[in-house]
């Protein structure tokens, strides 16, 4: 039997990306978000609109989609309570965060040059995918508590960048599902496909409940009209 429940936040797990874009002074920024899907060679992801990462892709209509392994989990980690954004938000100190100018170096990542764009890629990320924006679209924009909050991008790809280790044996353009061992957030924690947890997630030190939306009050006081 089900029960209704209100969680925080609805966070059911989904891949981590390393986003790469281009600083106004040049220097690169980095970000990790997991609010992502694909439809063919298109993309849309999901992130603050007040962040670095939204701010730079708004100027520069470009990015990379860096897609960590496993094994990038201590990388990501370092990155995940970090920004580009100086001074930092309210809403992001109080989250724990810190502003950080070198992501690469505080990751520990190396930057490799792209093809199409100027954004730099993430050597030591499996799957590399340069894009550029075709399409932004504010998330509540009828909502004055929620309006600017959230911005989503559809991202067309332009090349894409595979590690031959995940790939199938003598194929150049299939990934094999067997080899490919993506990293997984869910509910600020960090998975592989094996649903064991990996590390202990700097993000999971911020409680759930500052998530929380005033949507959930709402849909609380929603009713089914009967006809």
């Amino acid at each position: 039997m089900h029960i209704s429940s209100s969680p925080a936040i609805l966070y059911f797990g989904t891949p981590v990306v390393l986003i790469s874009t281009l600083n106004h002074d040049r220097s690169a920024n980095l970000a990790p978000i997991s609010s992502v899907f694909w439809l063919g060679w298109r993309c849309v992801i999901g992130i603050g609109a007040g962040s670095k990462t939204a701010q730079n892709m708004t100027r520069t209509g470009e990015c990379v989609l860096n897609l960590p392994s496993v094994n990038q989990v201590d990388a990501v980690n370092r990155l995940a309570l970090t920004t580009g954004c100086n001074p930092v938000s309210a809403k992001k100190q109080a989250r724990g965060y810190r502003h950080v100018h070198d992501k690469f170096g505080v990751a520990g990542l190396t930057s490799d040059i792209s093809e199409t764009v100027i954004a730099p890629r993430v050597r030591e990320c499996p799957v590399q995918m340069e894009t550029v924006v075709e399409a932004s679209h504010g998330i509540a924009e009828n909502d004055a508590l929620l309006s600017g909050g959230i911005v989503t991008f559809e991202l067309r790809v332009l090349r894409v960048h595979l590690d031959p280790g995940i790939l199938v044996d003598g194929e150049a353009d299939r990934v094999d599902p067997d080899k490919w061992r993506p990293l997984i957030m869910s509910f600020q924690k960090f998975y592989g496909l094996d649903g064991q947890p990996l590390r202990e997630s700097s993000l999971s030190s911020i409680p759930e409940a500052m998530y929380r939306s005033p949507d959930i009050e709402r849909a609380r006081n929603e009713v089914k009209i009967a006809v």
